[in-house]
């Protein structure tokens, strides 16, 4: 189709849906008048297309997995970027960027880098010597060479500025703040009226994520319902660890649902858990987007002692930290979390974060470096 607007090209490994910072990105652009391009990629469970204001393409790849599936995936992405006509290149994440930057070099293209993590120090590589060599060799190669790069907390733009002398801008991965949401009732969504609910929810609760003691620790937690709701490469041994434990009637998983649909069972919680382990730079300088659901939703939130954390939780007195991840001790921590009075004050005080810290305020910055993009290209 004809269109006189800028076109922009935005790339992601994932299966689109549910990554949120990546729509919050498309429709900035979209907002700033580009026609925009989703491109990620189709697998098994993916969930449908919403009806979103930019087109999407998703690459059926033969390959799933392993070293083979990121080769093949960076050369259709390539070729996909090299045919298709763009003004800007918008890459998330270190597994595409080599694509978007030799593209953009081709056709002489403003390209965007938004790192999501310390892509790096993942767990997943931490023992895979030859792998790790091989994505920090293209990392050093190409984001010294980069002009425009995000990504999601300020601990990790000054890693990234002291590594490769290229500023980072902070752009927090934070949900929009709907102010019109009516949530669903627990009757509404069959969740027992008569219990506190604590919630942990993400797309990523795989290893070292502290959900496995986080299930253990429900054998001394009373009167209390545990909802884990996502996905993640350790959702198959949590369902075998709540049955080891016996803890059908005090845990229930859901899988991962549309946004729209998980936020009435956040609004509905008492109490938001993120309890990442500190086994790595990638978790240890996390800023988990459920960070910001929980609060926006108004749930005060019990996690672990990580500095991007940390500094929101104890400047904005909106929770409290478990200190070590023995089960029994996120289990007491819990039990008088829920019993304190402290709690009804958390919970007021997270008007103050839904205030400060959103999209509308978090999207100027990053139409900011558009903006830059645009007018340097």
């Amino acid at each position: 189709m004809f269109t006189t607007k800028k076109i922009a090209i935005v790339s992601v490994i994932n299966d689109l849906v549910t990554d949120n910072r990546v729509n919050r990105t498309c429709l900035t652009l979209v907002e700033c008048g580009y026609d925009v391009t989703l491109i990620g990629r189709l697998q098994s469970g993916s969930m449908a297309i919403p009806d979103w204001p930019f087109k999407t393409i998703r690459m059926n790849l033969i390959l799933k997995s392993g070293p083979p599936f990121y080769l093949f995936f960076m050369l259709r992405l390539f070729f996909k970027l090299l045919f298709k006509k763009a003004d800007l290149l918008y890459a998330n994440d270190l597994d595409t960027l080599l694509p978007n930057y030799l593209v953009s070099r081709i056709k002489a293209l403003p390209l965007i880098y938004d790192s999501h993590e310390l892509f790096c120090e993942v767990p997943e590589l931490q023992n895979a010597h030859l792998k790790r060599r091989i994505w920090l060799s293209i990392e050093s190669w190409v984001v010294p060479k980069l002009k425009y790069c995000v990504t999601v907390n300020d601990s990790i733009a000054r890693i990234f500025t002291s590594k490769y002398k290229v500023i980072f801008t902070t752009v927090k991965n934070i949900a929009d703040s709907p102010e019109k949401f009516i949530p669903k009732s627990r009757k509404e969504l069959a969740l027992p009226l008569e219990k506190k609910i604590i919630l942990l929810q993400g797309a990523g609760i795989n290893i070292d994520r502290g959900a496995e003691e986080l299930i253990e620790s429900m054998q001394w937690v009373n009167n209390t319902l545990l909802l884990i709701i996502g996905s993640g490469d350790s959702w198959p041994f949590l369902k075998q660890k709540i049955k080891e434990y016996d803890l059908e009637v005090k845990v229930k998983m859901i899988n991962k649902i549309p946004t729209k649909d998980l936020m009435h069972y956040t609004y509905n919680a008492d109490l938001g858990m993120s309890i990442d382990k500190n086994t790595n730079l990638n978790y240890y300088y996390s800023l988990p987007n459920k960070i910001f659901d929980y609060l926006h939703a108004g749930i005060p939130v019990l996690a672990s002692r990580l500095p991007e954390i940390e500094n929101i939780i104890t400047n904005f007195e909106v929770g409290d930290f478990i200190e070590t991840h023995d089960p029994l001790h996120i289990a007491t921590k819990i039990n008088e979390l829920l019993a304190s009075h402290h709690l009804l004050r958390y919970k007021g005080n997270t008007l103050q974060v839904k205030k400060e810290l959103n999209w509308n305020n978090e999207k100027i910055k990053l139409m900011r470096v558009i903006k830059i993009a645009e007018e340097k290209s």
